[in-house]
């Protein structure tokens, strides 16, 4: 049996993002807005983009690559 009065109330919260994006969900903290959310991040629509700065992954390559085999 779990003990009474120590655990915080839960109760529905609204969720609202930058982006105009809202959410429904429980929370203890009640509503409250965020910055980013799975519909406008880059990783989750797709947009990210990735930069090799200054040929990293060349220089890693050369470094730790595997030789490559003579034909």
């Amino acid at each position: 049996m779990p003990r009474a009065g120590i655990h915080p109330a839960y109760s529905a919260a609204a969720i609202t993002c930058a982006c105009g994006a809202k959410y429904e969900m429980a929370s203890t903290r009640g509503s409250f807005a965020v910055e980013i959310c799975a519909n406008c991040h880059p990783f989750y629509t797709g947009k990210q983009k990735l930069m090799d700065t200054a040929g990293r992954i060349e220089r890693f390559q050369k470094k730790y690559g595997r030789a490559k085999t003579p034909e």
